[in-house]
């Protein structure tokens, strides 16, 4: 059965998702978002997409990004994503979905931040909704147009680790990271970074100005609105996480971000890296996740001795 055949039907975003893009800013432009009418199957109108990352893929990427800018000081580095993430194709048992049919997975030998990601996202693509695509230099950096009827391939480039080189290049930083999550008293932990740049008001996905380590705090140009209520911002990283009402909301990183009023050292290295170009061909499946219920993931084609166990697959996967 095709993926368009299972996944798709009216969506049911409300007035209240409306209301609350209003409120978080996201809205700034009356064309900015649209919403579908009484169409079942998606029809963007013209200069619209479908964003097509799962929501917890979408804020790894976000806080890798803050993580980069805020605390280690320097550009999203590809090399280092590479060290710490990989790709894996999602699905549920009868189909691989075409949209959200990718999933960012940290690598199971790497010691990364407990992000807290939901225990189920189920039922996120009956919410869709048509974004404004703002033109860019290049097509490449553009949201592809929507198709419904598109097959995911999994490609090399998705298991692409950094070389002996990279990997030396990067190994500082590595250790940054180890420190900023183990130094006592002053750990950092992945809901720490996903509450501040909700409560400085900047998304580390829009385009900016700026770099968040110029942060320059309620007149910086790269706000999307006025601060959010205390109420507002803890039901907001309650919503995105697994933390319950009796879990409490951290008002403040353990550790300063770096900030027009903590700048970077004197002579801190920049780092700056580009991704490669896309890499075709296809090849051989390593493992299927379902991020909508979190279930261990079934591997496919996957020689014995290169497995890992579904926990450790699990706790890193989306």
């Amino acid at each position: 059965m095709a993926a368009e055949d299972l996944e798709w039907e009216r969506s049911k975003i409300s007035n209240q998702d409306v209301n609350l893009l209003k409120r978080l800013g996201l809205m700034k432009k009356e064309d900015a978002i649209r919403f579908p009418s009484e169409e079942s199957y998606p029809n963007p109108p013209m200069e619209y997409r479908l964003h097509q990352l799962t929501p917890n893929s979408i804020l790894h990427i976000s806080i890798f990004i803050t993580l980069c800018e805020c605390f280690l000081g320097i550009p999203p580095n590809w090399v280092l994503w590479k060290r710490i993430f990989c790709l894996r194709r999602n699905g549920s048992h009868n189909a691989t979905y075409n949209i959200g049919g990718v999933v960012i997975c940290v690598r199971t030998d790497v010691d990364y931040f407990d992000v807290k990601f939901p225990d189920s996202v189920q039922g996120w693509r009956k919410r869709w909704l048509y974004i404004h695509e703002e033109s860019a230099n290049s097509v490449e950096h553009n949201i592809i147009p929507f198709d419904g009827s598109a097959q995911i391939q999994r490609r090399r480039s998705w298991d692409a680790e950094a070389s002996e080189e990279e990997k030396k290049a990067t190994e500082a930083l590595m250790s940054r990271i180890h420190q900023l999550q183990n130094t006592r008293g002053k750990e950092l932990s992945g809901v720490q970074i996903t509450a501040y740049f909700l409560r400085i008001r900047v998304q580390p996905l829009q385009a900016r100005k700026n770099p968040l380590w110029t942060y320059a705090g309620v007149n910086d140009a790269n706000r999307l609105s006025n601060d959010l209520s205390v109420k507002d911002l803890e039901k907001l990283i309650r919503r995105i996480s697994s933390l319950s009402k009796r879990d409490p909301i951290p008002s403040s990183c353990r550790v300063e971000p770096y900030s027009s009023t903590n700048p970077l050292p004197e002579n801190h290295p920049t780092m700056d890296s580009l991704p490669p170009l896309p890499e075709g061909g296809d090849v051989e499946e390593r493992a299927v996740v379902a991020d909508d219920n979190q279930e261990a993931p079934s591997f496919v084609n996957e020689p014995a001795d290169s497995r890992k166990s579904a926990g450790s697959i699990e706790k890193g996967c989306l």
